[in-house]
């Protein structure tokens, strides 16, 4: 199994940035962390704060690849255009989120991905992604 995961705006500083609610560890370790957990599944990462950069990969790994986590960070309640990609690729989309976005601001509460995605999975900190793996499995 193959599956891609895309993280959105502000991601890269995770372990830096407002370790209250993102926790104090940085994607790239718990991202090997991940992969030790399910050795069986080819996990690619990518990450980057320009929506149409998201946008282009959701594009080329939707066809080739078993499924997507996406966490389009601040992008999920502001892009029609992620949210259309996702619903124009053929591999199926875990929408994750590392906060609980209902328990945030009231614009956090609307996502643009939800209505195109396989699952929404939020609020587990980056558990949230071993949770998006396991629901590929």
């Amino acid at each position: 199994m193959k599956l891609m995961i895309i993280n959105g705006p502000n991601l890269n500083l995770l372990g830096k940035r407002e370790p209250e609610v993102y926790g104090s560890t940085t994607f790239d370790t718990y991202f090997s962390e991940l992969q030790a957990k399910f050795p069986d599944v080819k996990l690619g990462y990518f990450q980057s704060n320009i929506e149409g950069e998201l946008i282009d990969k959701i594009q080329e790994v939707g066809f080739e690849y078993d499924g997507i986590v996406l966490n389009a960070a601040s992008y999920t309640h502001t892009s029609v255009g992620i949210g259309d990609a996702v619903k124009a690729i053929d591999a199926p989309v875990v929408e994750v989120h590392i906060s609980n976005t209902h328990k945030r601001e009231d614009f956090r509460h609307v996502s643009y991905i939800s209505a195109g995605a396989k699952g929404v999975i939020l609020g587990f900190g980056l558990q949230s992604y071993d949770l998006a793996v396991q629901s590929f499995l």
